[in-house]
């Protein structure tokens, strides 16, 4: 083997070495994306329940309103229950 066939060997090595690198960062690379739009829509599923959410505050004002009332009524019956045997 003469000097100038000596190299080929330890260029293959070097390239190899170099497209290990190279295939290594890219399919890196390519996981943090995947990743990323997965946490992306993962997001967007929280705005649209965080959207609707107005719609369920007006829900439990109402809900609220309805309950303060009831207690109302019902207060004023057993308050005057409570004064007619005295």
């Amino acid at each position: 083997m003469t000097e100038a066939n000596g190299w080929i060997p330890l260029w293959m090595l070097l390239m190899l070495g170099f497209g290990l690198m190279l295939g290594w960062e890219l399919g890196d690379a390519t996981r943090r994306r995947k990743n990323a739009e997965e946490q992306v829509e993962l997001l967007r599923e929280q705005l649209r329940t965080l959207a609707a959410a107005p719609d369920q505050l007006s829900e439990l004002h109402r809900i609220r309103h309805i309950v303060n009332d009831t207690h109302r009524r019902l207060s004023r019956v057993t308050k005057g229950l409570e004064k007619r045997p005295s």
